[in-house]
């Protein structure tokens, strides 16, 4: 996605796959699919299914069930995939054995109740039919697998929380606006597929899920919740086509850890409440802007040496010294002051407001005069703002930050030379509790 108001590039390329917990076709049974479709065979396909207990009448383009003279009431697995029903056949609903049925591509248009009789019941695929409905008495049964792509749904029940051995759920393509909070119950929940649908918000809910693969493709999103950074397990994130806005789309393209990194912030500004400061410049800078910051920041009892590999995906996009040190300016500041800062750190202290005022917190007083925006002239003229500055430098020569520690106007005022303000403001933030006492005292 070139912009936030574009579509994110796929930012990563999976393939499909099921767990190894479901079960599986077996493949004796996909010989019957290149067979001519006689009587005889179909017949053949049937009385194998009593002995085997597996029925495949895959691709047959059967509108109605063929094995009324057939007691398969002990199959436990049913292909009826590819054919011409418009419901589920009342026999195959008592099968009470039944542990895998696939429905794909018929013509199906309701689920009826009669399906709680198969109480064993764990793979369930019905996608690409004309459901418009999920039942509630589906979610009654034992499921790990649920596949519903490809119908005409508007909505997921709220039972759908007591499927509490759902491992997988695919909902995409299809027309739902919403997802409920009970997805967040689904405790099993190792993979979630709602692609191509209509939903402009994901519920906060699934953070508390064991993910490992969520697609949300194709939908209207802007937001990732920030509380989505505690999807530990997830290895898999596919978000492109949407429009995103937070993470920006900058961020999305670099991929999974970027995406984490900008929550793990989004977070820890969250838990912030400014307080009665009164830096009106910043009003119309909190604006999202490109992120760029460090994983130190979040794991800083670890060795992130230069050969780490922490701070991209691959291990080949560094972020830079400068980027470094800015964030951790930025974020120094914002403790210290109570207030939040744009994520172009540099551009927020051009005006040498938030520095006198970060000068002040530090020692009291120790710039006299701040000019300040006001509604009416909201950007100060560079005259005032090269005098806020040399009043933040001169105070931090006071206070006793070290000569080599100090930056020059023109690092601060030009955006040059960054990484020596991030020096300037750590050096005054160190300064020992005792020599402040005695300023304080004169």
């Amino acid at each position: 996605m070139a912009s936030s108001q574009g579509g994110v590039g796929a930012v990563t390329a999976l393939q499909s796959h099921h767990y190894s917990s479901g079960p599986h076709w077996s493949p004796g049974v996909s010989q019957y699919q290149h067979q001519p479709h006689t009587a005889r065979s179909l017949d053949r396909v049937l009385e194998d299914a009593v002995s085997s207990g597996i029925l495949n009448l895959s691709g047959r383009k059967l509108r109605e069930y063929p094995g009324l003279s057939y007691d398969l009431t002990d199959t436990t697995q049913a292909d009826l995939s590819k054919n011409r029903f418009t419901e589920i056949p009342p026999e195959v609903c008592l099968f009470a054995p039944l542990e895998s049925l696939n429905l794909y591509h018929n013509c199906i248009k309701c689920i009826p109740e009669a399906i709680i009789n198969l109480q064993m019941l764990t793979y369930l695929d019905i996608s690409r039919n004309l459901l418009s409905v999920l039942p509630k008495y589906l979610f009654n049964l034992p499921l790990k697998v649920l596949l519903v792509s490809n119908n005409k749904l508007l909505s997921i029940p709220e039972e759908i929380g007591k499927a509490k051995d759902l491992m997988e759920l695919d909902v995409s393509c299809n027309e739902i606006q919403a997802l409920p909070a009970q997805v967040g119950r689904l405790q099993a929940l190792r993979e979630l597929n709602i692609r191509r649908n209509c939903l402009h918000m994901l519920p906060e809910e699934l953070a508390d899920l064991p993910l490992i693969r969520l697609d949300f493709s194709c939908n209207k999103i802007t937001e990732i919740p920030a509380a989505y950074r505690k999807l530990r397990q997830l290895q898999h994130i596919i978000l492109d086509n949407n429009p995103m806005q937070s993470p920006p789309a900058q961020i999305c393209l670099k991929g999974k850890v970027h995406i984490f990194k900008f929550l793990n912030i989004q977070a820890c500004r969250l838990d912030k409440k400014p307080d009665t400061l009164d830096l009106p410049s910043l009003g119309k800078r909190c604006l999202p802007q490109p992120l760029t910051d460090s994983m130190e920041d979040f794991y800083p009892s670890k060795n992130h040496g230069p050969d780490s590999g922490i701070g991209s995906d691959s291990g080949d996009k560094r972020l830079s010294t400068t980027e470094m040190s800015l964030l951790s300016c930025g974020q120094n500041i914002e403790s210290r002051l109570k207030v939040l800062l744009p994520d172009d750190v540099g551009a927020a202290l051009m005006d040498g407001v938030v520095l006198c005022h970060l000068a002040n917190n530090i020692s009291p007083r120790s710039v006299a005069s701040i000019h300040v925006p006001s509604p009416a002239v909201p950007k100060l003229s560079m005259a005032k703002c090269r005098r806020n500055v040399e009043n933040f430098l001169d105070a931090c020569k006071k206070i006793g930050v070290p000569q080599d520690k100090l930056c020059l106007p023109h690092h601060i005022l030009e955006e040059r030379g960054l990484v020596k303000v991030g020096v300037t403001v750590q050096a005054l933030l160190d300064l020992p509790p005792s020599r402040l006492m005695q300023l304080s005292a004169i």
